[in-house]
């Protein structure tokens, strides 16, 4: 099914967890995103345009300092964030350069997609990006954001970076192969959900655990993201980013996954193939 939904996408939206991102020491892992990044270039020569959502300025910005990491107080850890950023967008910016792709940087909050004046003039900045050839990396403004404007984890900013970028597909890869009915990491018998058409349903099935150990967002924030996605007939992907070269798996139809599909929408019609048809 993945297969079918990569290969039917012109625009897809990719999301990069931070526990993908990290090392087993918590470090930006370089050897990931220099992996990630061919796999990338692999897609935009089909004739994709690609648009990544990372995570990872706070594990950037702790592999570069080594401090701070057990401070709580909000000014440190944007300061971190500040530092991190600087570090985490060279880090693409060195993964690409052997595919001979450029990067271009966008940090926004949650009031950017509240103004019709400031969506207007995203949307016009990531069409001329992508159709110069380069890939957008969108995160958090972590530096400025507060409670009062805080988006609050990138799978929230993902869902609604490809609503306003008019995405075909959404592909969040995260620590965990899909949604499985139970906590895998604490039951073995969890089983892998490979579909879902109702996420009402499947919220009422399935055992929400918290937060991982770097990213700010547990599977209810998935579900939320997934929700929002095919609310707007985009379809999304949930998958591990952490096994061997996962986007050309995906492709290939050899990794395991959990797709989210649209049967209705509450925005505009949906498409036949769009909605898993």
């Amino acid at each position: 099914m993945q297969t079918t939904l990569i290969a039917e996408a012109r625009k897809i939206l990719i999301k990069i967890g931070s526990n993908t991102l990290a090392d087993q020491e918590g470090r930006i892992n370089a050897a990931f995103l220099a992996d990630f990044a061919d796999q990338v270039a692999a897609l935009v020569k089909a004739g994709k345009q690609i648009l990544l959502v990372s995570s990872g300025a706070q594990v950037a910005g702790l592999s570069t300092l080594g401090k701070w990491a057990r401070k709580q107080d909000l000014h440190y850890k944007q300061a971190l964030c500040a530092v991190g950023q600087v570090e985490l967008m060279a880090a693409w910016a060195r993964a690409f350069a052997p595919q001979q792709l450029h990067i271009a940087q966008i940090l926004l909050t949650r009031d950017d997609f509240g103004d019709p004046i400031r969506t207007l003039n995203m949307r016009n900045t990531l069409f001329t990006l992508v159709d110069e050839g380069i890939i957008p990396i969108i995160n958090e403004n972590d530096t400025v954001s507060v409670e009062e404007i805080k988006i609050g984890d990138n799978d929230t900013l993902a869902a609604q970076s490809a609503i306003l970028w008019s995405a075909e597909l959404v592909i969040l890869f995260s620590d965990i192969d899909g949604l499985y009915h139970k906590n895998p990491k604490e039951d073995p018998s969890a089983e892998l959900v490979q579909e879902v058409r109702d996420i009402a349903a499947i919220r009422s099935q399935i055992s929400i655990g918290g937060t991982n150990s770097f990213g700010t967002g547990g599977i209810a924030t998935k579900l939320d993201a997934a929700e929002q996605a095919v609310s707007y007939g985009i379809p999304l992907i949930l998958a591990h980013g952490g096994r061997h070269r996962p986007l050309e798996a995906l492709a290939a139809g050899t990794q395991r996954a959990t797709s989210f599909f649209a049967t209705t929408t509450r925005h505009g019609v949906l498409e036949g193939p769009r909605g898993g048809e």
